[in-house]
């Protein structure tokens, strides 16, 4: 059982930033393969298509680091989409973030990445 310390807590505090980004991103995939909770305002991909393979990470690779089931390397992957998404589709839009839209890609890049590198915390699947 974990101490009441900031230490202690630290792992169940990791385990926690994994699923709700995990839930958020799950939300993106979703959203490309399925058009739910909204479709995309350029309609749905056709499949293969870069959109597509996206959709595919983030759904299945959202699920996995959800449930704690090869964070890092998942992580890692992950975070690299975000990082492509990044300067693929926002940075060419405006220099600024907050004006090109990236703001999200660039805090999901960061937040694997940390992931990659820290591991899923408490409650993982792996960890068992």
């Amino acid at each position: 059982m974990a101490s009441f310390t900031p230490a202690g807590l630290a792992p169940h505090a990791l385990a926690l930033l994994r699923i709700v980004a995990a839930l958020l991103f799950i939300e993106h995939g979703t959203q490309k393969l399925f058009g739910f909770p909204a479709p995309p305002g350029s309609g749905l991909p056709a499949m293969f298509t870069l959109y597509w393979v996206a959709g595919v990470l983030e759904a299945v690779g959202g699920v996995m680091v959800l449930l704690g089931l090869y964070t890092r390397p998942v992580a890692f992957i992950l975070s690299g989409e975000m990082a492509f998404a990044y300067f693929m589709a926002h940075a060419p839009r405006n220099f600024y973030p907050l004006l090109n839209g990236g703001d999200a890609a660039i805090l999901y890049c960061f937040v694997f990445l940390y992931l990659a590198a820290a591991g899923p915390g408490s409650f993982a699947i792996n960890r068992r």
